[in-house]
């Protein structure tokens, strides 16, 4: 059956040759829109455990998070080849040394690919320098997976993000100016982004050849200012049909050759006063691709 998407796991089989999985790992680290450098309260959808709901604890070394989650995932798919994803909070928020470190020492064996979860005011040519100097010496290829979330500056404010489209454009830039491809998260419903918002965001995506995005639902975790402002009735969320609406609208204009990783997020039942309009993801993402 044709699909109107690049779908991420035949495109990382063409890039690979075969089937690679994508190992999580989080850093005992934080984020200047956390830390008091941009606010304190952070974006105002992300919870105190970030994004790595399924991440092991960061007290285990990046080695040890790699070989655990690789024999466990080897094991149950026959999987060869891995991608180190570090994915929790910001993962270019430290010393430029201890940066160095942290990413050398995920170049282990059987990691073909590095990914690097961060903002993109927070992203140098410093980072770069190491990032290149690394795909060199280890023969990894490298992708920085920025969150941009809206191409709506009005929205970035009411999510309280603690940057701006512009940002993004600048970082984007900067990373293909050294060789490493990109990979954009989008939040599909924020409620204060219309529909055709979406369009603005897949139009921006070609523009800027951007290789890889990631389509999110947003969720709302507890002990959130989202979850103060969801509860006081302060903004509502949109349908899941409205949501299919948008994805596939999105892919409509989306470059083909753009990877898509993911058409809608998830989150655990217990960590979440709302998720997915209690509906399995796999059944939205079917929903979706019925529609493509």
């Amino acid at each position: 059956m044709k699909t109107l998407y690049n779908i991420y796991s035949q495109y990382l089989k063409k890039e690979y040759g075969e089937k690679v999985y994508k190992l999580p790992i989080n850093l005992p680290i934080t984020c200047p829109n956390r830390d008091g450098t941009l606010g304190s309260q952070g974006c105002y959808f992300c919870s105190e455990k970030g994004a790595g709901f399924e991440a092991l604890p960061s007290t285990q070394s990046v080695a040890t998070q790699l070989r655990s989650n690789m024999k466990y995932i080897g094991k149950r798919y026959g999987a060869k080849q891995f991608i180190a994803y570090f994915q929790n909070y910001t993962n270019t928020y430290m010393a430029y040394e201890v940066f160095n470190a942290y990413i050398q020492s995920a170049c282990i064996e059987n990691i073909v690919e590095i990914d690097i979860a961060t903002r993109p005011d927070c992203i140098s040519r410093e980072h770069l320098e190491i990032l290149k100097n690394i795909r060199d010496t280890y023969d990894v290829e490298i992708v920085i997976e920025l969150g941009l979330q809206t191409t709506n500056d009005d929205t970035l404010k009411q999510i309280n993000r603690g940057h701006d489209v512009m940002s993004y454009i600048n970082a984007t830039q900067l990373i293909h100016e050294y060789g490493f491809k990109v990979c954009t998260h989008l939040i599909m419903n924020l409620p204060w982004d219309e529909d055709d918002e979406v369009i603005q965001m897949a139009l921006l995506m070609n523009q800027l050849e951007v290789e890889m995005v990631k389509l999110h639902a947003l969720y709302i975790a507890k002990e959130t200012v989202f979850e103060d402002m969801y509860n006081q009735g302060l903004f509502k969320m949109n349908t899941m049909e409205n949501y299919i609406e948008r994805v596939v609208s999105f892919l409509t204009y989306l470059n083909p050759n753009c990877a898509v990783q993911r058409l809608v997020s998830r989150a655990p039942k217990e960590d979440t006063v709302f998720c997915n309009w209690n509906t399995s993801w796999w059944i939205i993402k079917e929903s979706i691709e019925k529609k493509c």
